[in-house]
């Protein structure tokens, strides 16, 4: 019997108190995170800034990102900033480390609290010993997430800088007691050895990117692996699985295509599949920037 899928409305990050999107337009963002204020290139940005001349300059920032015409672009520093500060995510008692790195992010992506917060509720919910895998981790936000609910981790990312920051998070967050691994490899590599370990997990996170390689130079493409990585995670769960989150900011996902590659994989499993988008509330006129989307599917068979 095929799952059914809910398509809820967008999903909004709105429990944000260190971090508030102050204005978007033009093709950039004016973000506040902790004492200072970003402004950001944004490719979902196509609306004119309200109430500004067009080409105006923004006013009130301490770093601009300067996009470049060959690609890439820098930084540029009204006043001295730290290399790196530290921000709150107060709902779940979270603290991160944002630094702006030369490909103009920060090392967080704010929306994804919305995520955070479900997977939160769902270790929590479970009320049993849960193991987390996530793949692609970045900085880890999901995986202090998951290990302050109670549940043990197995971060994987290709860079090892992704994982020693991730490391710096949990630390941050009062979890650097908490069971989690912290592993660098490539992610398709990593879960085929952890098959034939025979290792299991009751939950799956991944965010996989459209382009990348693995830690070794390995190439990975998504529309080239990505089922591919999915029947490999499925070998992984346990037989009483909690849930399977995945993230994209790829404009070759739509949260359709991820819902249905959720309900082929996991046709066996009674649950429920939910798809859609996560975005930002914009301070200045209400609108909601839309920032990626998600799939999950989560078990139907309820709390231990």
């Amino acid at each position: 019997m095929p799952l059914a899928v809910q398509r809820p409305p967008l999903l909004v990050a709105d429990r944000w108190r260190d971090y508030r999107l102050m204005d978007c337009g033009d093709g950039m963002k004016q973000e506040r995170w902790g004492p200072y204020t970003l402004v950001r290139p944004d490719p979902q940005v196509l609306w004119p800034r309200q109430g500004a001349e067009p080409g105006a300059p923004w006013e009130h920032w301490d770093g601009f990102y300067h996009r470049s015409e060959a690609g890439g672009g820098k930084w540029e520093f009204r006043r001295p900033l730290p290399e790196h500060w530290e921000i709150k995510y107060d709902a779940l008692g979270l603290t991160f480390k944002i630094r702006p790195t030369s490909f103009k992010h920060t090392g967080l992506f704010p929306e994804q609290a919305v995520n955070w917060d479900w997977i939160h509720a769902a270790v929590k919910r479970a009320g049993r010993d849960v193991s987390v895998l996530n793949l692609f981790g970045y900085t880890g936000a999901a995986t202090c997430a998951a290990a302050g609910a109670g549940a043990a981790v197995c971060h994987v990312d290709a860079a090892e800088g992704m994982v020693k920051w991730c490391k710096e998070n949990a630390a941050l967050s009062g979890l650097a007691d908490k069971p989690i691994r912290y592993i660098a490899d490539d992610c398709l590599k990593f879960v085929r050895r952890e098959v034939k370990r025979g290792r299991r997990y009751d939950a799956v996170i991944m965010d996989p990117p459209t382009f990348g390689r693995g830690s070794t130079g390995e190439l990975w493409r998504l529309e080239d692996h990505l089922w591919e990585l999915l029947e490999e995670c499925r070998g992984l769960l346990t037989d009483n699985p909690l849930f399977f989150l995945i993230n994209a900011y790829t404009a070759r996902l739509s949260p359709t295509v991820v819902a249905n590659l959720l309900s082929q994989l996991l046709s066996d499993l009674p649950g429920a599949i939910t798809a859609g988008e996560v975005g930002l509330p914009v301070e200045r006129d209400g609108k909601v920037l839309p920032c990626g989307i998600y799939g999950r599917w989560e078990s139907s068979r309820g709390a231990a």
